[in-house]
């Protein structure tokens, strides 16, 4: 023991670490004063508590392995968040496709658009994720790259991931076959090819199809015109109407628009500008309108006492339906009444008369809504006490919502039950099915049976239905992505089990033995949830910043570029003609 001048000793007798949280490591170090007793002995004088910091490299989400594991978190819970439904047959189905496609899409060079192929594959997923697709559709849609690139077979899918997952990509490229079956695209050529699509065809597999059609028509910039023209007129003629024959509405609506932007620029241009003139600061009109709208609803106390729960669903018209009503009956801009639309879904109290309670809930919400806008009696339609030959049930009204004398379009509401609009969503599939090419109204309800039939069959081979638990649902949720790496279910992730997913995504143990080392908090060898936990929020923060970054770039782009009507259709002009050579 050392004294100093006055008698005292410091000295540190124990460092413990504390803490790794973020990117810092603390320690605290205790150093004890000593003085010297009168008579012999010591007696403690002073206690100093020094905090040390000192930066840590987050290497697990540097290093190869740790890079690749990230991914994989990263993309599972991204995937998995936006299904609604996901049983534990379906999340290891997932997990496996990803766990074979991601290090196979990172070796890949880069797609003729300039992406990876892993950013591209997600992207489809991701799209399919959102359409609610089951899990085998959206294990394809990883996997449909690394097939097109001749990097693995179908005969391997087959046995690494599953038959039914293999059938849905044969299925898929004899989807993308079917323009070359005629000579020319013309009606009625286009109409037989929907209808044989739509009959012979597995209806994911068509989904699955439609959806890298819509990828594809994102990212057209890099090719001449001319073939984006025709691939454009391709989607149009085929690919939208089939889309909208598999009730898939929005894949449609988003093909019609972007085939009408490279087929005909300057159209384009003008409707794309009359529809965001109607956008007000940095909120869409139809997003303000539906708040006010729900926030009504929910304050009104006899609206509360007959219903349970509210919805209102909002959408802009198309610029490609905008045009074709324009030229359909040469009306101008101002007559084009349909921009602006909103959808009151109302889920009435339960009780023997919920049929009676939900109408009398539909005739309070038009109430509501003619204290709010002034309604255009003429534009009013009761498909309620008087429904349509197929059952449709709803109320339809238009609103005037002209603000401090600037006009605008009426705005079209539809209200109904929930029991309502499910068999309008029936209804209109069948509509759909006969818009897509079947002019036999019967065969396109038979269609539409069949089609139900597929999609009920995978839910009950993969066990997808609704967990009766919203709690374990959650829970099990938060915890997937540990629970199949934890595959002795101990309730920890060992070095081996680590190892293990380490060497199937094509990295080193030594990368395993360096994340392991990195997250184990409590140093005992293995991964708690917890721990695993503060890694999978590392990588949704990383991932986060990825995209508020692209979505700022997009903000600022029409910040700075955007500042009015005139001034945006000569920017498109100049864009467009820069595009097409003609400047």
């Amino acid at each position: 023991m050392e004294l100093g001048s006055h008698g005292f000793s410091v000295r540190p007798i124990s460092k413990i670490r504390v803490s790794r949280r973020g990117l810092w490591r603390r320690s605290l170090e205790f150093s004890v004063g000593l003085r010297r007793r009168r008579g012999g002995g010591v007696r403690v004088a002073a206690v100093v508590v020094r905090v040390r910091a000192t930066a840590v490299t987050p290497t697990a989400l540097e290093q190869r392995g740790g890079k690749m594991v990230a991914e994989l978190v990263g993309a599972f819970n991204e995937l998995t968040e936006r299904m609604n439904v996901l049983s534990t047959s379906s999340s290891r189905l997932l997990f496996k496709a990803l766990k074979l496609s991601i290090p196979i899409l990172q070796g890949l060079p880069f797609t003729p658009d300039g992406r990876s192929p892993l950013s591209k594959a997600l992207s489809v997923s991701l799209v399919l994720a959102d359409l609610q697709m089951d899990a085998e559709v959206i294990s394809a849609g990883m996997l449909r790259e690394v097939l097109e690139a001749g990097a693995i077979s179908i005969s391997e899918i087959k046995d690494q991931i599953g038959v039914s997952t293999a059938h849905l990509l044969h299925e898929s490229f004899r989807v993308r076959e079917i323009p070359s079956r005629v000579e020319t695209l013309d009606d009625d050529n286009v109409a037989t090819l929907r209808k044989f699509c739509l009959t012979y065809y597995d209806i994911r597999a068509l989904i699955l199809e439609l959806t890298l059609k819509l990828d594809m028509m994102k990212h057209l910039d890099y090719l001449p015109r001319h073939q984006q023209q025709t691939l454009a007129l391709e989607v149009m003629k085929v690919y939208a109407p089939l889309a909208h024959a598999v009730g898939t509405s929005s894949l449609s609506l988003e093909l019609e628009d972007l085939s009408f932007q490279y087929l005909f620029p300057y159209s384009y241009l003008y409707v794309d500008a009359w529809l965001r003139s109607h956008e007000t600061g940095n909120k869409p009109l139809i997003d303000m309108y539906k708040e006010e709208l729900l926030q009504c609803l929910k304050t009104d106390n006899v609206l509360g006492s007959m219903v349970e729960g509210i919805s209102v669903k909002g959408r802009y018209k198309s610029r490609f339906s905008t045009m074709k009503k324009l030229l359909k009956d040469g009306r101008k801009l101002e007559g084009v009444n349909d921009i602006l639309g909103l959808r009151v879904i109302l889920s009435p109290r339960s009780g023997d008369n919920m049929l009676e309670i939900g109408e009398k809930a539909c005739y309070r919400v038009r109430e509501i809504i003619q204290s709010l806008w002034k309604e255009i009696p003429h534009r009013t339609k009761d498909y309620i006490s008087r429904p349509k030959a197929n059952g449709y049930k709803s109320l339809h009204m238009a609103v005037d919502v002209s603000d401090n004398g600037k006009s605008r379009p009426p705005m079209e509401i539809q209200i109904r039950t929930a029991e309502m609009d499910m068999s309008a969503s029936g209804g209109t599939a069948s509509h759909a099915l006969y818009k897509g090419g079947l002019t036999d109204p019967d065969e396109a309800k038979r269609l539409k049976a069949i089609m139900m039939a597929a999609a009920e069959f995978a839910a009950v081979r993969l066990k997808d239905f609704p967990s009766t638990s919203q709690r374990g649902l959650e829970i099990d949720q938060r915890d997937r992505v540990f629970r199949l790496l934890d595959k002795n279910g101990d309730g920890r992730i060992s070095i081996e089990e680590l190892m293990e997913v380490m060497e199937d995504l094509g990295a080193e143990g030594k990368d395993a033995q360096e994340m392991m080392q990195l997250l184990d908090e409590n140093r005992d060898g293995s991964l708690s949830s917890e721990e695993f936990d503060y890694f999978q929020k590392q990588v949704e923060l990383m991932r986060n910043l990825k995209e508020k970054d692209r979505q700022y770039q997009t903000m600022l782009s029409q910040k700075l570029q955007m500042t009015d009507n005139s001034g945006l259709i000569q920017l498109y002009s100049k864009e467009l003609g820069d595009r097409l050579g003609l400047r």
